[in-house]
């Protein structure tokens, strides 16, 4: 029975030895990474941490992005009995220093020359770490690159070829795992304390709702630091399924085609933004081809309505669904890749328009929900239990409940050992034996969870008036001409919304319609850009309640920056930030 993610480990390099477990773009293609390949740089890597002092209980520092480094770096430091703390790679010094200082990590492992630059100007200022690790190139001097590291294992194995089991079996369950800091949309990250009881209870829930094996492949480039990709990366591995790694965000649509993958990982703006780009290329399709693309969309909504309540689907419907297949749908899969079985949302609310559409045309996406602090996954549609516009039923083994306020409570197997060096945020975030997760929802009447927004973010209207801003900013994301929104209107009469415009799509459309422009600036300031914006808010949102109508709104120039803290590496708006940045610009909305 795994009880510990380092058994977890040996079971997988044991149960699953295969040519692919890992893979990874090198040289303009996909290259493999075998099991054994695997297990024995994980073993050289854990035993060499050993060799620079690395003792049970040590923090150990990865700051890289996606690649099998990363996760044979974590594995071979919980199998030391080390703790794991993630960096996301788009931090800046100053963040990075925070983390490292306030976890006493005691290595720091750098993927790349880039980043190390981010490192060495705060280097200075670490006392707690004794050694620095570069994955690639020649280190610098002072630093040591893997290889050397592993080499050190190496040798150490050939005179204790038992040692690395011993060490990696002799984990506790309760021992610290992790360390993950919050992305800090309230204030100063948190250090999240995660066991491997936490993440191995989390990984066996999902592995029995939701179905995946050693056959599948996984297209990963949700960042590893994310709790999500990092509990389901055990999750995989558990089941012998082959990770292959995205080399960047911006390279998804072509690794998709490459790896061809059955299972990704993803937070919605990715769904978001292929829905808008299929809306908007049938938009500039002839009138026969928009008429057979809503035709098979609506055979596609009536076919999975009927499939998701298990009812009979008839013969006639099936062979109209088959041909909406075929003529459209299949030209949408073809672009990820034509093999997938299954997509995973998270992280934030997804549309339920969104989720909707895709299951029409063939794509299964499981919506989940769950925080860092709760290792993350606490409730989770499968192909059993779907239910549009929720997060799904509870995963097995977790309890959540209502408070009377509407925040959801959670206990269970899963939730935190709680925040590092942080008791009195630990016993509030734990009162009353339940984590107060934030968010506020509810339970449907077959037992599906609900969110509805984060309890900080409910904007109340001068007439009292609660409105959730979440679902309102995810369904303007859906529209072409939005790229970025943020409703605002707390203590105010209406409710108005921050719009950042899609550039490209909207520059199109002034030439279109005569509208002179010479800047972003000024393309913004035109009151025909700002008319035309509006009416595309309420045409995307023609379901809204009239006190959760938006009035007016603001065009800005540029989007929000995680350099410029308006966002968190998860691209979370910090809203109390983007408010006081912007708040002339929202005064001005009120000013009449």
């Amino acid at each position: 029975m795994v009880e510990t993610l380092s058994q977890l480990y040996l079971n997988t390099v044991r149960t699953y030895p295969k040519d692919a477990l890992l893979m990874v773009k090198r040289e303009g293609q996909y290259a493999p990474v075998s099991t054994a390949e695997f297990g024995e740089r994980v073993r050289n890597l854990s035993l060499g941490l050993r060799e620079l002092g690395f003792e049970p209980g040590d923090k150990l520092v990865i700051f890289s992005e996606n690649r099998p480094e990363w996760t044979m770096t974590d594995f071979a430091t919980l199998c030391a009995g080390g703790v794991t703390v993630p960096i996301y790679p788009s931090l800046m010094p100053g963040q990075v220093k925070y983390i490292i200082n306030d976890s006493d990590a005691k290595i720091v492992v750098c993927s790349n020359r880039l980043l190390w630059l981010k490192v060495e100007a705060v280097r200075s200022e670490l006392p707690s770490v004794r050694h620095f690790i570069l994955i690639e190139e020649e280190a610098p001097e002072g630093v040591l690159s893997l290889s050397e590291v592993m080499g050190r294992g190496q040798t150490l194995a050939a005179s204790a070829a038992d040692l690395f089991e011993r060490t990696a079996l002799s984990v506790r369950p309760d021992d610290l795992a992790s360390i993950i800091y919050t992305s800090g949309t309230t204030g100063v990250p948190k250090g999240v304390m995660l066991s491997h009881a936490n993440f191995v209870s989390n990984t066996m829930a999902l592995d029995a709702v939701v179905e995946f094996t050693h056959r599948d492949t996984v297209l990963s480039f949700l960042p590893l630091s994310h709790v999500l990709e990092r509990m389901t990366t055990f999750s995989f591995l558990y089941k012998g399924a082959t990770i292959a790694y995205a080399e960047s965000i911006e390279t998804v649509a072509a690794n998709l085609l490459e790896v061809r993958p059955t299972i990704m990982i993803s937070v919605p703006r990715l769904f978001d933004k292929i829905y808008a780009k299929v809306m908007d290329n049938i938009l500039t399709q002839s009138a026969l081809k928009r008429r057979i693309f809503f035709w098979a969309l609506r055979v596609g909504k009536r076919y999975g309505a009927l499939k998701i309540r298990r009812q009979p689907i008839p013969r006639g419907l099936r062979l109209k669904r088959a041909l909406a297949a075929r003529l459209v749908f299949s030209k949408v899969i073809e672009k990820t890749g034509g093999r997938v079985r299954f997509f995973v949302s998270g992280g934030a609310p997804l549309s339920k328009d969104v989720a909707e559409f895709f299951y029409a045309i063939g794509i299964t996406i499981l919506e989940g929900y769950g925080l860092t602090e709760t290792a993350p996954v606490l409730a989770c549609n499968t192909f059993d239990r779907m239910k549009f516009g929720t997060v799904g039923p509870v995963v097995p083994g977790v309890e959540v409940t209502i408070a009377p306020d509407g925040e959801i409570l959670a206990r269970g197997p899963n939730v935190m050992k709680g925040y590092y060096k942080k008791d009195q945020e630990t016993q509030e975030a734990l009162a009353g034996g339940w984590f107060h997760t934030g968010d506020v929802g509810h339970f449907d009447e077959e037992g599906f969870l609900v969110i509805t927004d984060r309890k900080k973010d409910l904007i109340i209207t001068a007439g009292g008036k609660n409105v959730a801003p979440q679902p309102i900013e995810n369904r303007l994301k859906t529209n072409p001409y939005i790229q970025s929104a943020v409703v605002v209107g707390a203590g105010r009469k209406f409710v108005s919304a921050l719009i950042v415009p899609d550039f490209e799509k909207v520059e199109v459309y002034a030439r279109e319609h005569g509208i002179p422009f010479g800047s972003r600036q000024e393309l913004v300031g035109r009151e025909e850009i700002r008319s035309f914006l509006l009416a595309e808010v309420n045409r995307t949102t023609p379901e809204l309640a009239s006190y959760e109508r938006i009035k007016k709104i603001a065009v800005l120039e540029r989007d929000f920056e995680q350099e410029l803290d308006e966002v968190t590496p998860t691209l979370k708006v910090k809203r109390s930030i983007v408010e006081a940045k912007f708040k002339d610009v929202i005064d001005a909305l009120y000013s009449e």
